[in-house]
């Protein structure tokens, strides 16, 4: 059962517009609802917070990702996979001709919804080198997808501040900032001294040792004492993208 049906004969149940009864007897008919044997597909995502369920494709096998993507573009004509492979976009590619893929960010994606409005402006994603575009094209893509137009500003990191000083009026007119950063990850707390916006800080694993796989740069940020920076998870890209998505899209224009 499609869920906008299912919801839709749930509100009527809800109304009393049909009876109990009723309502079993349209269950009774249905039959493809049901999750797979490996995974519980949430297909009500959308209804209850406006995004449809991600699939985290990392130690997924191809063919997991792929019924998965199935169920959820049959139902809402649109999937994302994060942290995918290769391997698995060429299966994909098989059955759905227009996928999407992103090499730098290991990203799939397929999007057939019909948008009522264009893009919302007001998010930039500003990251300190270039090891850090995995991150930000990953966080890039999730907004988009998510209805928002991102403005990218890349390789100006606190090595060579001087680069930031040059793109801070674009940077300015923002409403939300991602800010991606790795080693030290000083680059937030820099921002977050010469902006209004609220600041998403993504820390990356990009650095040598004692970046400790990202932990230097997560701690940076928490502990920033510019105020205005939230802090997403080591490499989330897709949680900050989401996160800035969700901020601009709340916001009147």
């Amino acid at each position: 059962m499609k869920n906008k049906k299912l919801y839709k004969t749930l509100k009527s149940l809800y109304s009393q517009s049909l009876s109990p009864e009723e309502v079993i007897g349209i269950f009774e008919k249905e039959n493809d609802f049901s999750g797979s044997d490996f995974a519980n597909i949430d297909l009500f995502r959308e209804i209850r917070v406006g995004f449809p369920e991600v699939i985290f494709g990392l130690s997924k096998t191809p063919k997991q990702v792929l019924e998965i993507s199935k169920k959820l573009f049959e139902e809402e004509k649109f999937f994302l996979v994060t942290r995918s492979s290769l391997e698995t976009y060429e299966l994909l590619k098989n059955h759905y001709l227009e996928l999407e893929w992103s090499e730098i960010s290991k990203t799939i994606w397929l999007d057939k919804r019909k948008r009522k409005a264009g893009l919302l402006p007001g998010l930039s994603i500003v990251s300190a080198g270039t090891s850090d575009l995995p991150y930000a094209t990953e966080a890039k893509i999730t907004a988009e997808l998510m209805g928002c137009e991102v403005n990218m500003i890349t390789d100006v990191g606190v090595a060579g501040i001087h680069r930031l000083f040059t793109r801070l009026p674009e940077i300015s007119k923002a409403k939300v900032i991602v800010v991606v950063a790795g080693m030290e990850g000083a680059l937030p707390s820099v921002l977050a001294g010469l902006v209004k916006a609220p600041i998403i800080a993504l820390p990356t694993s990009v650095g040598y040792g004692a970046n400790l796989d990202g932990l230097s740069a997560f701690l940076t940020m928490l502990n920033s004492c510019a105020p205005g920076i939230s802090t997403v998870n080591i490499d989330n890209g897709f949680g900050a993208g989401y996160q800035a998505a969700s901020i601009i899209k709340t916001i009147k224009v």
